[in-house]
């Protein structure tokens, strides 16, 4: 839904995650031997893993990378447009798998968008010391039926998807899965318990928005009327108002920056629609992606900055390709959904006065015209009543600073052995290990536990809880939302 803070964000779903000093070649080394085994087929017959994984029917390979410890594949697999008439059409989904052990338990992560084509492993993979299976989100490209019909891309599709590829799987990865994601990703975690929750072992749901319901916003209208300082509100709140008052000679330099970068805005309308979303964003993808530490980098007299200056603040944090077409392109599945399932906020931001001429524009603008949009209220409604009455081994993490954070899932009494946990100061980038030492141990505990691979001293003592797996440089850098920082107004 917002933004993506060039660099920041390498910090997002690792908050507090510890330091890499002296681990990678270790965690590398300790693994290779089980990755690099043969697997047994019910036969007698030595089989290698991409031989198991592409007899699977519907499974081919686009390319295997190298790994030291691990065999990781990228893969096609083949699902119904429509998976209540599959004889309807096909589409090829991207899907990629870290491939450790199939006696270790395994991680279906989703980002809710576009897949990564390198290995890296999401907290849970990390926590358990398992297998880690990715997938793209549907109508994400190259994951899209051609022709797309957009009616066809919803939870419950989406969901069935997961749930294809897990049973697919499950009969070579036998041990206990959970399924994960941040963000979108999170929600994404969600929709699949709920539709299918005989598949998962376990759900790790990272900073997952919930908009029961979509004309209903105020909870965040009260988080930014709190959140931080009020000196870092008043400075952020400068700058947006600044980029207002100054439209005419910054929308100059925003011609100028279109033209040298030949980006477009046909889709949202004009410039200025464009120039303002991104404006009526700041103050949001501040909090989303930055700390109370980083209000020191924002100009502390907005009237007296330079125009080159509320300009830079703005890029930095909101993006001014964002709401060009070549910007909203690729996000063009995810705006399709929050215009009709998933919800989206509405923030008054009286700050600004009457600057604003078009107000917190809706999904519909950043949607093309010709692809038809309506909006079902009681999706999310069936979700969040689930959630509350049903869950079972489901644990939410969010940030204390994170917008989206305000309206979140909450467990009602139905709930078993689930818990939500909040970073203290944290952003959208919050995870287990940025938890408070006693909470960490718990959530740590309870992923082991699910997993099935919780240590006996672990058992008899949560607070021993610890990752199985050291941490890698390489592989654990990536946070769980890196894959769609490229503008805002986004999960």
């Amino acid at each position: 839904m917002r933004k993506a803070l060039r660099g920041f964000l390498s910090l997002a779903v690792l908050i507090g995650t510890v330091s890499a000093t002296g681990a990678s070649a270790g965690a590398a080394t300790a693994a290779e031997p089980a990755a690099v085994r043969t697997a047994v087929s019910d036969s007698g017959t030595s089989t290698d893993i991409k031989d198991r994984i592409l007899a699977i029917p519907g499974m081919s390979l686009i390319e295997e990378k190298p790994y030291a410890g691990y065999r990781y594949f990228v893969l096609n697999y083949t699902q119904p447009i429509d998976h209540r008439h599959p004889s309807k059409g096909t589409f090829k989904q991207r899907i990629t798998l870290l491939h450790k052990d199939t006696s270790r338990p395994t991680v279906f992560y989703t980002s809710g968008y576009n897949v990564s084509t390198n290995p890296s492993r999401s907290e849970p993979t990390r926590i358990i010391d398992g297998n880690q299976v990715s997938l793209e989100y549907r109508f994400f490209t190259p994951s899209r039926p051609a022709p797309a019909d957009w009616s066809k891309l919803d939870i419950w599709q989406a969901a069935s998807d997961q749930h294809r590829v897990f049973t697919a799987l499950k009969r070579i990865y036998s041990k206990n899965w959970l399924t994960t994601g941040g963000s979108k990703g999170g929600m994404t975690a969600t929709y699949f318990e709920r539709f299918y929750p005989k598949d998962m072992d376990g759900v790790v749901a990272y900073v997952a928005p919930n908009d029961v319901v979509n004309k209903e916003d105020s909870a965040y209208d009260r988080f930014f009327a709190e959140v931080g300082t009020k000196e870092c509100r008043d400075r952020l709140q400068g700058v947006q108002r600044e980029a207002l008052v100054r439209r005419e000679p910054l929308e100059q330099k925003y011609q100028q920056y279109a033209a040298d970068n030949g980006y477009t805005f046909t889709t949202v309308g004009t410039l200025d629609k464009a120039y303002e979303a991104v404006v009526m964003d700041y103050v949001w993808a501040y909090w989303q992606y930055s700390l109370l530490a980083d209000c020191d980098s924002i100009p502390a007299d907005a009237k007296s900055a330079t125009d080159q200056a509320i300009w830079d603040s703005i890029d930095s944090i909101s993006g001014f390709s964002a709401y060009a077409d070549q910007g909203l392109a690729n996000y063009t599945p995810y705006y399709y959904q929050a215009g009709t399932q998933l919800g989206s906020p509405d923030i008054k931001q009286p700050w600004l006065g009457k600057l604003s001429r078009y107000g917190y524009q809706p999904p519909r603008n950043f949607v093309p015209s010709s692809i038809p949009m309506r909006f079902q209220p009681s999706v999310m409604r069936d979700v969040d009543t689930w959630v509350k009455h049903h869950a079972s081994h489901m644990l939410y993490v969010y940030g204390e600073n994170d917008p989206w954070g305000a309206e979140r899932f909450r467990l009602g009494t139905g709930a078993r052995d689930s818990y939500v946990f909040t970073v203290a100061g944290g952003n959208h980038g919050s995870n287990v290990a940025g938890l408070a030492p006693a909470e960490n141990a718990k959530a740590t505990a309870a992923i082991l536990r699910w997993a099935g691979v919780a240590p006996a001293a672990v058992q008899a003592d949560p607070a021993k809880a610890k990752p199985l797996a050291k941490f890698d440089a390489r592989l654990d850098k990536k946070d769980l939302t890196t894959e769609h920082r490229l503008g805002t107004r986004r999960p």
